[in-house]
């Protein structure tokens, strides 16, 4: 399965078929009937929501969607942290809503557990069910809600520093929703669509002939997008992207972002923090399983290691005993060997005009503007 998903994915990220193995070029015509039978049933499920035939679900506080249009590797999480830190930080407490079926454990629920470990002792509470809308209400009745159409309720998005917290402060101020672009069910005061700046659309394709999970012309529903990996991606290049995104949405605000790595901490505890500098000059090999490996790699090349290797997986897989007895060899040969963990955050990156601070205040102008 693993190398299906491989095979797939490469696919789906080539410009030119002929440059494919007689294997690749055997799928084409399967997954281009099921991107097909895919686009059908997208279609019919945003006309029947159009309609009134399918029902959307309204929470009683303000709700940011963040999604995407292709899978995986778009900066989606860290951008869902980036939001929840900073509305924690401003004494708004968030409520994440997500999907993550593998939380429950098919394959591990990394993304979660990933928010919970770096929100923990924060007021952020993260909500995990394939029904949001009935995750919210959940949530809502156990720690009530704020009214956000009281006074300077968003003022608090620009203080400079922490508000202070009050008795009230665990109560829930606005809902993130984690990957919520498809997620049409429950309504959304704020689109954040995530792009990734390295390889943003692939073929061009829908799933699974290609990496889009929508048509380019999604973009559309969008109040703001956030270009990920800006820094790894040449200027032009970038500019062409900004373009292209504003082609369908002139008026679509268009922002960058980078990851900005702080430490490492070893697989055996996760409370140590290494310095950046623990790889430099060492031979270093990048595992992964993440939509955008390429991403994390030039990230780690960037600390001045001696030499980077990588072996990577599809997104969210799981590691089995039998991965590592493929490779029992090879790490027979770098034994003893130390296992470490990068950590990174979501940064806001400075760009003709855009910035952190413009970010910021546009979402802030955008909630007033729509809050209840």
């Amino acid at each position: 399965m693993e190398k299906l998903k491989r095979v797939v994915s490469e696919i789906a990220y080539s410009h030119d078929f002929s440059k494919l193995s007689l294997l690749h070029r055997s799928l084409v015509p399967f997954l281009s009937f099921a991107s097909s039978i895919y686009n059908l049933s997208l279609t019919t499920r945003h006309y029947l929501y159009f309609l009134g035939i399918f029902r959307k679900h309204r929470l009683p506080v303000p709700v940011i969607s963040v999604g995407n249009l292709t899978w995986g590797g778009n900066g989606k999480t860290p951008m869902v942290e980036f939001l929840s830190c900073w509305f924690n930080n401003s004494g708004i407490s968030p409520l994440i809503l997500s999907r993550d079926f593998m939380y429950q454990g098919y394959a591990g629920g990394d993304e979660v557990k990933m928010l919970e470990r770096h929100l923990m002792g924060t007021s952020v509470k993260v909500g995990v069910g394939a029904n949001r809308a009935a995750t919210a209400s959940w949530f809502l009745d156990r720690y009530g809600y704020i009214n956000s159409c009281t006074n300077a309720f968003f003022e608090k998005l620009l203080s400079v520093n922490k508000v202070d917290t009050d008795a009230t402060s665990d109560k829930i101020g606005a809902a993130i929703l984690d990957d919520g672009m498809q997620h049409v069910r429950l309504e959304r005061d704020l689109d954040v669509v995530m792009v990734n700046g390295l390889t943003p659309w692939g073929n061009n394709q829908l799933i699974p002939f290609g990496p889009l999970r929508e048509p380019l012309s999604a973009l559309a529903r969008a109040d703001i997008v956030v270009i990920h990996h800006a820094d790894l991606v040449p200027e032009p290049i970038l500019m062409n992207l900004k373009r292209r995104i504003q082609d369908i949405k002139e008026s679509l605000p268009v922002f960058f972002s980078r990851m900005v790595s702080s430490h490492f901490f070893t697989v055996h505890n996760v409370d140590t923090k290494l310095p950046l500098s623990a790889v430099h000059s060492r031979v270093v090999l990048c595992l992964s399983a993440i939509g955008s490996p390429n991403g994390f790699v030039k990230c780690v090349e960037k600390l001045g290691p001696l030499h980077v290797d990588q072996l990577h997986y599809s997104d969210h897989y799981m590691l089995q005993p039998t991965d590592y007895d493929r490779d029992r060899e090879i790490l027979s040969q770098l034994c003893p060997f130390d296992v470490l963990v990068l950590c990174s955050q979501l940064q806001i990156v400075p760009h003709n005009g855009s910035s952190e601070k413009r970010f910021k205040e546009l979402l802030k102008q955008l909630l007033d503007s729509r809050s209840r």
